[in-house]
């Protein structure tokens, strides 16, 4: 998932109302945005599409526009059109980390999918080193799968985690001890105003699952790899994947680690299942049986479950171990 850009919401939340990230000012709302934003941007736009469609949790209410530009250029231009007619918008990859309301979301968002996942290679500064390059929405796996393929490695660990590229360099994911942060080079933003700001490493604030943005947008990402021996990174991406199976509920929907680990703590999955709280359900949503830092959808849920259910494993995980623990996930 990408950084975000909201409005400020109207109406009156109830006990449980979501909390929103990364809530800005925007000018005056043009009352018929949507006729205007059909004039103005010939990109790829889906009107009042559910966003469980497109979120790994499947839940969340429609949006009322989903715009998938094409290119950066596209990009660009839609920022600016919305900019201009005051519209509320929000950028989003795979949907792998995203917790959506029930109610929706009424203004637009921002998809950088498929269209948008151009990988590139060239050299490195020494013998044996490559850069890739990859825009913001392609999915991890198919970066790993392309690298792997090149006999590039580096970025073994990452096979299996879900989502986008742009997604998982905002999160700075990780698994088995690394972290994005540590083969990645570069990273190009595009910022408010329009222009593309390109960052090296040295420039990047990385900390424990997030990447200082600056309310900028992740368009594209560079790492820096190392050549190897193609069979040998494939037999260890296989491996590592045979790993996460093993250890990760299957067959039920869900949006990975819910929490975060808290520092200086066991890991969450440990915290909640020593409360006791594997198999505990609110409506559709669980903690999964496998993993206790899974929630799962077991077929109904709303997002309102998870919402309650989240708050009800912070709860007792408190009470139990005075440890406060933090979504991972993100609330729109």
């Amino acid at each position: 998932m990408l950084p975000a850009r909201v409005c400020s919401q109207q109406g009156r939340p109830g006990r449980a109302a979501l909390k929103f990230r990364g809530q800005k000012p925007m000018e005056k709302r043009v009352d018929n945005w949507p006729e205007q934003l059909r004039d103005l941007w010939s990109g790829e736009i889906e009107w009042n599409s559910p966003l469980a469609r497109w979120c790994t949790l499947q839940v969340g209410g429609p949006a009322r526009a989903i715009a998938t530009p094409a290119s950066r250029e596209e990009l660009q231009s839609l920022l600016a059109v919305l900019a201009r007619l005051g519209v509320c918008w929000r950028v989003i990859g795979r949907g792998s980390n995203l917790l959506v309301s029930d109610a929706g979301y009424e203004g637009v968002i921002v998809m950088l999918g498929r269209k948008f996942a151009a990988i590139a290679q060239r050299a490195g500064g020494k013998a044996g080193e490559a850069r890739v390059q990859v825009e913001a929405g392609c999915s991890l796996m198919k970066l790993v799968r392309w690298c792997a393929a090149q006999g590039l490695q580096g970025l073994e660990f990452a096979a299996g985690i879900p989502g986008s590229v742009g997604g998982a360099v905002v999160m700075n994911a990780g698994a088995w001890g690394k972290e994005m942060s540590e083969p990645l080079s570069a990273v190009t933003f595009l910022r408010g105003s329009g222009e593309f700001v390109e960052r090296e490493k040295g420039g990047l604030a990385f900390s424990y699952r997030h990447l200082e943005t600056e309310g900028m947008i992740v368009v594209a990402a560079e790492f820096l790899l190392q050549a190897g021996d193609r069979q040998a990174i494939d037999i260890r991406c296989g491996q590592l994947m045979r790993d996460r199976k093993e250890k990760q509920p299957q067959g039920l929907a869900n949006a990975g680690s819910f929490f975060k680990n808290p520092p200086g703590s066991p890991a969450a999955g440990k915290l909640i299942q020593d409360a006791g709280l594997k198999g505990v359900r609110v409506g559709g949503a669980q903690v999964s049986e496998v993993h206790a830092n899974f929630l799962v959808n077991t077929g109904s849920a709303t997002a309102q479950d998870f919402l309650d259910l989240m708050r009800v494993v912070q709860e007792k995980v408190f009470e139990r171990f005075g440890v406060r623990l933090e979504p991972e996930v993100h609330l729109l």
